[in-house]
C-alpha cells in the first residue's frame, strides 16, 4: 500500500519535489547560487553607477543644462512661439509644455508629463516676462519609440549565459553521476565494471580511490567465499566416512540409542554444509538458474512423498495449473525448507500445516502456513537472516541451524520474487512469490 501512495503524494506536492531536488542536487544548488550571485552583482553595479553619476555629474552638469535651457527659452521668444517649439521637439529628444495667459501648448498631450521630479523642477522650468511658464522634459528617444529590442537582447544574453553555465557545471560534475552509478553497482555486488575516469582532477581521484576500494572489497569477499566453499568441500569427505562407519557399527541393544544420535548429528552436519554451499551460490550476484518448465503441483507431491511427515500437510492447489519456468533443484530446496519449518513449529497444533499454490500475472505464489504458536512480531523481520533462530528454537531438539528461511529468501529473490512472512494468528504464514 505504501508503494501505491507514494506517487500520489509526489504528484500532489510538486513543490516538495522541487525542494527535494534542490536539497539533494549539488548541480542545482550551484546553478541557483550562480544566478543569485549574478543578479546581486548586477544590482550592486547598477546601484553604484547610478549613485556615482547622480552625485558626481549632477553638480557638474547643472550649470551647463541651466544655461542651455535659458538659450532655448530665449529662442522661443516672448510670447513663446509654438512653431519654434515644434521645431525644437522635432530636432531634439525633448518635450515642451507652455502654460500662460496667451499660449497653452504641450508637445505630447497624449502621454504623461516626462519632466523631472520636485528636486529638479527649477532646472527645467523657466518663467518669461509676459507670465508664461516653459517646462522642458525628456522626450521619447528612438530606442524607446521603437520595439524593445535591447531589452529582449539583454534577456536573451542573460539566459544564454545561464545555459552556458549550466552546461559547464553539468560537464564539471558529470563524474558525480558516474560515481553514484558505480556505488550502486558495487553495493549490489557487481564489481566487473569500474567507475570510468574522465578527468584527472579531485573528482577523478575520488573515482580512482573508490575503484581501488571496490577491488579490495571484491577480493575480500572472494577470499571469504572460497574459504567457506573449501572448508565445506573438505568437511564432506570425513563426514561421509564417519557416517559410513557409524552405519557399519554393530546394532546392539546397548548402543542403539548412541548410534541413532550419532547418525542424526552427522546428518545435521551434512545438511548444514549443503545449506552453506547453496547459500553461497545463491548469494553470489552471478548465480545462474537452470530454468525449465516445471509442473509445480507434481513437484510438491514428490517433495511431500519424500518427507517423513508429508502426509500431514493439507494441499490447496487449483486444477490445471500450467507448467512454470523454474529452477527445479532450487524450488525443491525451498519447498523442503518451508515444509520442515511448518511441520516443526506446527507440531501438536489443532490443524495440520497447509500448502497453497496460486497463479498470478507475474508468476506463481507458494504459501505454507502452520497453526502453531506463531512468532514474536519483534523477531519476525529477522527470520530470513542467516543463522537467526527465535528464542523458542534455540534448543537442539528443535533442529535447524537458522539457514532455512534465509535459503528460501535467496531462492525467491533469485527467481525475481520475494519472500513474505506474517503472523496468521494462529501460526506463521510464509509466501514465496516466484516470477516465471
Amino acid at each position: 500500500m505504501k508503494r501505491r501512495r507514494a506517487p500520489v503524494a509526489a504528484r500532489a506536492a510538486p513543490g516538495g519535489r522541487w525542494r527535494h531536488s534542490l536539497s539533494h542536487s549539488l548541480r542545482m544548488r550551484l546553478i541557483v547560487v550562480f544566478v543569485l550571485l549574478a543578479l546581486a552583482m548586477t544590482a550592486v553595479f547598477l546601484s553604484g553607477m547610478e549613485r556615482a553619476f547622480s552625485t558626481g555629474w549632477r553638480d557638474a552638469a547643472r550649470p551647463l543644462v541651466g544655461d542651455y535651457i535659458d538659450r532655448m527659452v530665449a529662442e522661443l521668444g516672448t510670447p513663446p512661439d509654438v512653431a519654434r517649439a515644434q521645431a525644437l521637439v522635432a530636432r531634439l529628444p525633448i518635450s515642451i509644455r507652455i502654460e500662460g495667459p496667451v499660449v497653452n501648448w504641450d508637445s505630447q498631450p497624449e502621454h504623461p508629463w516626462h519632466g523631472p521630479g520636485p528636486r529638479g523642477a527649477d532646472w527645467f522650468s523657466r518663467s518669461t516676462a509676459d507670465g508664461h511658464r516653459v517646462s522642458f522634459g525628456l522626450g521619447s528617444p528612438a530606442w524607446q519609440r521603437g520595439p524593445q529590442g535591447i531589452g529582449w537582447i539583454t534577456l536573451a544574453l542573460l539566459l544564454g549565459l545561464i545555459l552556458l553555465a549550466y552546461a559547464y557545471l553539468r560537464r564539471l560534475l558529470r563524474p558525480l553521476d558516474d560515481i553514484r552509478a558505480g556505488a550502486e553497482r558495487f553495493g549490489s555486488g557487481a564489481f566487473d565494471r569500474p567507475i570510468p575516469l574522465r578527468r584527472r582532477d579531485e573528482l577523478g581521484e575520488l573515482a580512482q580511490r573508490i575503484n581501488t576500494m571496490a577491488r579490495e572489497i571484491q577480493g575480500m569477499l572472494d577470499a571469504k567465499r572460497e574459504l567457506l566453499l573449501a572448508l565445506s568441500h573438505e568437511l564432506r569427505s570425513p563426514l561421509t566416512r564417519a557416517r559410513l562407519n557409524a552405519e557399519l557399527l554393530p546394532a546392539t541393544a546397548e548402543g542403539a540409542a548412541e548410534r541413532e544420535a550419532l547418525l542424526r548429528d552427522l546428518a545435521e552436519m551434512r545438511d548444514l554444509i549443503s545449506d552453506l554451499l547453496e547459500s553461497e551460490r545463491l548469494a553470489s550476484p552471478h548465480a545462474a538458474l537452470h530454468r525449465e518448465p516445471v509442473d509445480l503441483a507434481l513437484l510438491v507431491r514428490e517433495v511431500l512423498a519424500e518427507h517423513a511427515q508429508g502426509e500431514r500437510v493439507r494441499l490447496e492447489m487449483p486444477e490445471g495449473l500450467p507448467p512454470v519456468a523454474l529452477d527445479r533443484t532450487r524450488v525443491r530446496l525451498l519447498l523442503r525448507n518451508l515444509l520442515d519449518n511448518a511441520l516443526r513449529h506446527g507440531a501438536g497444533a489443532a490443524e495440520p500445516p497447509r500448502l497453497s499454490l496460486r497463479a498470478t500475472g507475474q508468476g506463481i505464489e507458494i504459501e505454507v502456513r502452520d497453526f502453531g504458536p506463531g512468532v514474536d512480531p519483534a523477531q519476525l523481520e529477522h527470520l530470513t537472516e542467516p543463522f537467526y533462530r527465535t528464542d523458542s528454537a534455540r534448543q537442539r531438539a528443535t533442529g535447524g541451524v537458522g539457514l532455512g528461511m534465509y535459503l528460501c529468501r535467496l531462492v525467491a529473490e533469485a527467481h525475481g520474487g520475494a519472500l513474505e512472512l506474517r503472523n496468521a494468528e494462529p501460526g506463521l504464514s510464509v509466501t514465496a512469490r516466484l516470477a516465471a
